[in-house]
Parts: structure tokens; C-alpha cells; sequence
């Protein structure tokens, strides 16, 4: 197999020909090292590369593989970190230039659990100014690579672009109001947004520790159960990551989708979006209905109230992961961050817990609604592929931010876990996406399903040539 072939295969085809032993896991790491330094240059998805940890870590997996101590469906696959992933020794910056020198102690759990699965670590991918909107000034954003002009997504910017372009087989991205979603439909890549506190957060950098969540992004629904199986699970550095038994997310993968209950609010999911993500929330209701799935109308609890609190609730939390740094070198931070900063610091205890007491109710009828279903279906955003100079006016007009992380948001205020799918394209060859929502601790229906549309499509196939 050609390296051109074999940049774009799933995380799953490449490790069976690792395991097979029809490839080593040092000759196809030395080979994704070449394509970043050939590719990258432009696109500008990694930070930082660690060849020399990569190479060490594919040597150790090959000595093992060789001995046939295969440790999962992972050992030997190349993948990327976000950039705000504690790793032992190697600066961590959360694309912070604040944090450019910081080289933790201590590998994060989800880390410690990729390297104990047997993956090997390609580098860190950029991402936006501490995981919020906006990259640092100094920071290059990171370049869609279906096409330049359009936005690569915020805040895991460089897990999208680099797993959509062929840079790594998956990564870790973080979502506090869309950060996983976003950049997987802008890039064409599949996300999983885990329940919260389903994956542990100790060894990442924080931008609001109630919003928080980590997850893999990966090329399909299928890879993407497997990552998020080595990194879930309870963990006692992490009081909030949750005792739910972690499941086998690739059990029941091939089979129909007769017992599926699927919901769909047609006001919710098509009021106020474009044409485009219209038609490709149509045809994967339609392909879900041919998957066998039963079709279930509800109405979805009022989010008005949960869009206009994510922004202070999150600025409130923020500040607190901040206050070491913030506003004593309130200069060295970029201006959205810190205006959101401040605005966090303005806001009254009252009013904060109004806030809460908002969500807490907001978040029980979601849970209620999941009595009668299964699988929510929605937009992954209102407006497919934005350009970035649509991006770079949208701080400007309120409604038109609201709107942006009206499908977004609402589930990291509810903590419910979500998976994006690739599902067409613009007429300028750019991605659209829409997403499945569960009841908490629904991965695995999310995984199951998300394998079964992409069974029956092939968006997910396609693949940019930056």
C-alpha cells in the first residue's frame, strides 16, 4: 500500500494491518511524520511535533506486537492531542503564548490511558486562546483544509484539520460550548462529545470545569468508540469522573436499527438554519427511517434561556481557572479572553445562581424527554461551513453568536453526550454535519447508530487534498 492510500484510512482498517503484521507501527509512524512536515506547513494544525517520542513509543509497540501482546484496537495507531492535554516533560500551552513554557510533571489521565492503550503520540494540535473563541493573536489559526476561506472550527481547530487531512488516525478534542462539534463539522470528521464527567479532566487545562468535556475526533463512528473506551472510566484524581461502567462501544455495530427510537423537532431543528444543513438533516432522517429506525415527534425543552446563561456561566468559571494569571498579566492575554474574563469577574453571587438553578431545571427535562426516546436528531450548527471572514464579525452581532451555538451549548449546560456526523457538502465542496444527542451514558447508542448511518453513506469517505 502507497502512502497516499494510507494516510486516510480509519483508525480500525489501519490497526488490523498492525496487528496482522502487514505493517509496522515504525514505518507508518515515520511515515505520518513526513506527511506532517510536508503538509502542515500550511495548514498549521499541530503546535508542537514529538518525533523522537513518537518513534520510541512505535518501537516499544511494534516489540510488542511482534510478540502478539496486542493491548486494543489502538496499539500502534498514530494519534494527535489538543494542545491543552498535560504531557510529561513537553510544553503544554493551551494556545496560550502565556503558557509557552509550562512543561507539566505529569501526564493527564487521558494521556496516561492513550499511552497505556498502546497509541503513539504524533504531537499536539492547536487550538484556540485557553479553549475559548478565538485564537491568540500570536497564534496561527489553523486552515481548513477543504478550503482556506472557510472557518476550521473553535476551539479544537488542529484535531479537526489534522484528522480530516491525514495528519494523525484520531485525537482528543475538548467541548465547553461546542468545541468538539464544530470543527468536526467544519473539517468532516466524526465527534464524540462524551457525557460529562465521563471522561476524566485531571491533567487538562480548564476553561469552565462544569462545561467541560474531552472526546475523540476521529474519521469514523467506530474509531471513535474505541478511543473513547481506552480513555473513559473513573478515576481518583478526578473526584467528578463517573463510576458508570465503561462499556464495549464496538459490540453491536452491524447489526439494524429495528428498535431505535428517534426523536425530531422539526421547529427546534429547522427554524432559523440555512438551505444546505436542511437538506442534510432530511436525508439523514430519511436514512435512519431506511435503517429501520421509528420516528418519533417531541418537542425539545425551551433552550432560550440556557443560550443566554452558557456565556456567563461559563465567563464565571473561566475566571476562576484563571485568577493565577488573570488580571495580574491581564496584557498578555489576547482581547476576547480577557473581556470574557472580566465579564465573568463582574458577575454578581445571585445572579450566578439563578443561573444554576436555570440549568438544573433545563436539565431535567432533557433527561425526561429521553424517557420517550432514544437518539435525538439536530443541526450540528444553523449555517454549514462559514466562511472566516463571516467568523470574524460574528463577536459583533449577539443574535447571530447565539445562533451560531443554539445546537451546541445547550447539551454542555445539560452535560448530555453527543456524536457529529459528516453529511454532505456545500456547493463549494465544503462539509456539512448534524448530530445524534443521548440520555447520559448513551454512548454506546450513540456509536452504534453513528456506525449504521455510515454504513449506509459514504460522506465520511471523502476526503480533503490540502
Amino acid at each position: 500500500m502507497n502512502e497516499s492510500e494510507l494516510h486516510y484510512l480509519d483508525a480500525g482498517e489501519v490497526a488490523r494491518l498492525l496487528h496482522s503484521r502487514k505493517l509496522s507501527p515504525v514505518e507508518l509512524t515515520e511515515t505520518m511524520l513526513r506527511r506532517i512536515e510536508s503538509v502542515d506547513q500550511r495548514l498549521g494544525a499541530y503546535a508542537l511535533v514529538t518525533p523522537e517520542l513518537a518513534l520510541q513509543q512505535a518501537r516499544r509497540a511494534e516489540d510488542q506486537i511482534m510478540k502478539r501482546q496486542i493491548l486494543g484496537p489502538l496499539h500502534g495507531v498514530p494519534i494527535g492531542l489538543k494542545d491543552l492535554c498535560f504531557t510529561k516533560g513537553i510544553p503544554t500551552a493551551a494556545g496560550m503564548p502565556i503558557h509557552r513554557d509550562f512543561r507539566p510533571a505529569y501526564d493527564g489521565t487521558v494521556v496516561t490511558r492513550l499511552r497505556e492503550a498502546g497509541a503513539v503520540l504524533l504531537g499536539k494540535l492547536q487550538l484556540t486562546e485557553g479553549a475559548f473563541a478565538d485564537h491568540h493573536p500570536a497564534v496561527r489559526p489553523p486552515v481548513n483544509p477543504w478550503h482556506a476561506g472557510h472557518w476550521s472550527g473553535a476551539s479544537s481547530s488542529g484535531s479537526g484539520v489534522a484528522t480530516a487531512a491525514g495528519l494523525c488516525y484520531g485525537s482528543i478534542g475538548s467541548d465547553t460550548g461546542g468545541s468538539i462539534r464544530f470543527p468536526s463539522a467544519a473539517n468532516g470528521v466524526t465527534g464524540l462529545k462524551p457525557t460529562w464527567g465521563r471522561v476524566s479532566r485531571f491533567g487538562a487545562f480548564e476553561l469552565a470545569a462544569s462545561l467541560d468535556h474531552l472526546g475523540p475526533m476521529c474519521r469514523s463512528a467506530a474509531d471513535a468508540g474505541a478511543m473513547l473506551a481506552a480513555i473513559a472510566g473513573a478515576d481518583p484524581n478526578d473526584p467528578t469522573a463517573s463510576h458508570e461502567p465503561v462499556t464495549d462501544y464496538l459490540t453491536g455495530l452491524d447489526g439494524n436499527l429495528l428498535d431505535l427510537r428517534l426523536g425530531f423537532d422539526e421547529r427546534y431543528a429547522m427554524e432559523g438554519t440555512d438551505p444546505v444543513t436542511q437538506k442534510a438533516v432530511r436525508d439523514a432522517l430519511e436514512a435512519f427511517r431506511g435503517l429501520g429506525a421509528v420516528i418519533r415527534p417531541v418537542e425539545f425543552p425551551a433552550a432560550d434561556g440556557q443560550l443566554a446563561d452558557w456565556g456567563p456561566n461559563c465567563a464565571v468559571e473561566t475566571a476562576v481557572a484563571h485568577e493565577s494569571t488573570f488580571p495580574s498579566r491581564r496584557a498578555e492575554y489576547g482581547p476576547g479572553l480577557a473581556g470574557f474574563i472580566d465579564a465573568g469577574r463582574g458577575l454578581s453571587g445571585t445572579d450566578y445562581q439563578k443561573i444554576l438553578l436555570r440549568r438544573r431545571d433545563f436539565g431535567g427535562r432533557v433527561a425526561a424527554m429521553f424517557e420517550q426516546i432514544d437518539l435525538l436528531l439536530i443541526p450540528a450548527q444553523p449555517f454549514a461551513s462559514p466562511t472566516v471572514e463571516r467568523m470574524a464579525t460574528l463577536g459583533a452581532d449577539p443574535a447571530e453568536l447565539t445562533a451560531l451555538i443554539r445546537f451546541t451549548a445547550p447539551f454542555d449546560m445539560s452535560g448530555s453526550p453527543t456524536i457529529t456526523l459528516p453529511a454532505g457538502f456545500t456547493d463549494k465542496g465544503t462539509p456539512v454535519a448534524f448530530q445524534l444527542v443521548a440520555r447520559h451514558f448513551g454512548e454506546q447508542t450513540l456509536v452504534r447508530a453513528g456506525r449504521a448511518f455510515q454504513r449506509c453513506t459514504s460522506w465520511h469517505r471523502r476526503h480533503p487534498q490540502p
